[in-house]
């Protein structure tokens, strides 16, 4: 158990109310996998995203776009077999919720049938309201995602900070009010100016959590592999990185290489 995890058996979206309500930040980690998700849930995380970033660090895709609702309930089964704590939420992925709420509340149902995940995210405001109330009217926990959206990373053409402009700033906080009125649990803010970010914290009352957002929210997320130096090319300004597990994960595996061949592996008291 981790000195820095709350005392709560199961994290669910009233302890992550409370969280916000008491002040307690809310610490949120992605995972893809079983084995990642039980040390994730073991140091005491939380919240888990099953994100559709998979699609980039699991698959090696330019983009989120191409994963499939497949494969995104493939890799939140695999996490879900692995938590005992954490709350894990799944990605909806894109072509999976746009524009047709029955197919929405559909993806919404096989990820939480198949998976047996406990809730899921969205991208976007009032053009994914009538999917939003949908899915919340089958009892289905939503968080939403508003700032930088990587599932419209075509129509941005970048993935350069928003909500710079008024105008956007406006829509972005009326959307946050909007995902609240509606229901949904908790909001991402993914790269916006830290002070929309702070003053969306202060006008909603359901969690925010930030990446790239600032500090004046209440949690943060990084992708795992980011954060633990998995990923080399990836470096913005909003990523801390606590290990560097490619140089480590690099220097074991030539050990391993120059044992094999100077066949000092495996010696006697490996052998049978």
């Amino acid at each position: 158990m981790s000195i820095h995890q709350s005392n709560i058996k199961k994290v669910t979206t009233h302890q992550l109310q409370e969280m916000k309500n008491r002040g307690e930040k809310i610490s949120m980690l992605t995972a893809y996998d079983f084995s990642m998700a039980g040390i994730l849930d073991k140091a005491g995380i939380d919240v888990i995203l099953v994100g559709d970033s998979a699609s980039n660090v699991m698959a090696g895709n330019e983009t989120t776009l191409p994963i499939t609702l497949d494969q995104m309930i493939y890799h939140a089964t695999s996490v879900i077999k692995a938590v005992d704590r954490a709350f894990v939420i799944v990605d909806i992925p894109f072509g999976s919720y746009q524009g047709n709420s029955s197919e929405a509340l559909r993806s919404a149902i096989r990820i939480m049938k198949e998976s047996g995940a406990h809730g899921v995210k969205m991208e976007g405001g009032s053009e994914i309201k009538e999917s939003v109330i949908r899915i919340l009217s089958a009892g289905v926990p939503v968080m939403g995602h508003l700032g930088l959206t990587p599932q419209s990373i075509f129509k941005f053409g970048t993935y350069t900070v928003r909500a710079k402009e008024e105008q956007e700033a406006k829509k972005l906080l009326s959307d946050a009010k909007l995902l609240e009125d509606c229901g949904c649990f908790g909001i991402v803010l993914e790269k916006i100016p830290s002070e929309l970010a702070s003053r969306v914290a202060e006008e909603v009352s359901i969690p925010v959590i930030g990446i790239g957002a600032g500090p004046h929210v209440d949690g943060q997320v990084l992708v795992v592999h980011d954060m633990l130096g998995i990923t080399q090319e990836f470096k913005p300004r909003f990523l801390r990185q606590y290990a560097d597990l490619n140089e480590s994960i690099t220097q074991a595996v030539g050990n391993y290489i120059k044992d094999v061949k100077g066949k000092s592996f495996p010696n006697e008291s490996e052998s049978y």
